[in-house]
């Protein structure tokens, strides 16, 4: 039986894994410069290795090219025209054009419920890991999950059938502007004890 040491080995220790976790944010202004799509396969690669109760592996991902991204441009600036109006549609549409990198990412849909349910949490799970990798490469993300991601003709014009899978989220990508700052409730307002 291997020794304990083995098993618990850590190339970082968890004051490292800890600041590095925390280091993490959600950065919705990037540069102009698009990441090379090998970074990008390499953090999907590291996403799929996220838990899934019973290896579902329900995660799909679909990396963006310029039409599909014009084609959910325009989705999104039609969707918050009709809810707010032409010019904070057209606002949105120009910080959308903005945005390097982007990639759809889908769950596949299961009649259990308690597997559709663990399935999504595999699927969250798994943009976790892209995140944290693509933060590891010095790069920032923005996970998407509005209107636009629940919309019925979003699938479609991605080519992506709708009766297997839905969306969990759109995912931004780039070289971060500025890394924001976050705060986040104290640990005791969080944690309880039970008996």
């Amino acid at each position: 039986m291997a020794d304990r040491a083995a098993l618990t080995s850590s190339p970082i220790s968890p004051a490292q894994a800890a600041e590095f976790i925390r280091g993490r944010r959600t950065v919705d202004q990037f540069t102009a410069e698009v990441p090379d799509e090998a970074i990008i396969r390499e953090a999907i690669e590291v996403a799929r290795w996220a838990p899934n109760h019973h290896l579902t592996q329900p995660w799909r991902f679909y990396l963006i090219g310029p039409e599909s991204r014009a084609a959910i441009i325009d989705l999104n600036t039609r969707l918050v025209a009709a809810r707010k109006g032409d010019e904070v549609a057209a606002a949105k549409r120009e910080r959308w054009q903005q945005m390097p990198g982007w990639l759809a990412v889908t769950c596949e849909h299961n009649d259990d419920p308690v597997v559709a349910r663990e399935d999504y949490a595999a699927c969250a799970c798994a943009l976790q890991n892209l995140a944290l990798y693509l933060h590891s490469a010095g790069l920032g993300s923005k996970w998407i999950s509005g209107e636009v991601t629940r919309s019925p003709d979003l699938l479609p014009m991605l080519g992506i059938d709708a009766a297997r899978e839905y969306c969990v989220g759109l995912l931004w990508y780039g070289y971060p502007r500025r890394r924001p700052r976050s705060q986040r409730s104290d640990l005791d307002s969080i944690v309880s004890r039970c008996p």
